[in-house]
């Protein structure tokens, strides 16, 4: 079973914020086969949308972390996620 992971951060992300970094936030997620973010500056506006490129792509099981930008522009998980179904 293939495993997605949908990364929905709130806040405005920082002008800083590259896709440089949000490669890094990937790479970190081993145990995912895709994973699609969500923020102000990518180009998914919402969770539905991601997870249809993720459904498209063969993605059956699919989870969805929730993380902030907090004041300082620092990205933040909450520790919340959800399980997204097929």
């Amino acid at each position: 079973m293939k495993t997605g992971i949908i990364i929905y951060a709130a806040g405005n992300a920082p002008d800083k914020w590259t896709e440089e970094d949000e490669n890094k936030i990937r790479m970190s997620l081993h145990r995912a086969h895709a994973v699609e973010i969500i923020t102000t500056e990518t180009g998914y506006f919402d969770i539905h949308d991601a997870w249809v490129s993720l459904l498209t792509r063969g993605i059956n099981h699919i989870i969805c972390k929730m993380a902030v930008f907090n004041e300082s522009g620092e990205f933040k998980f909450t520790g919340n996620e959800l399980r997204l179904c097929g």
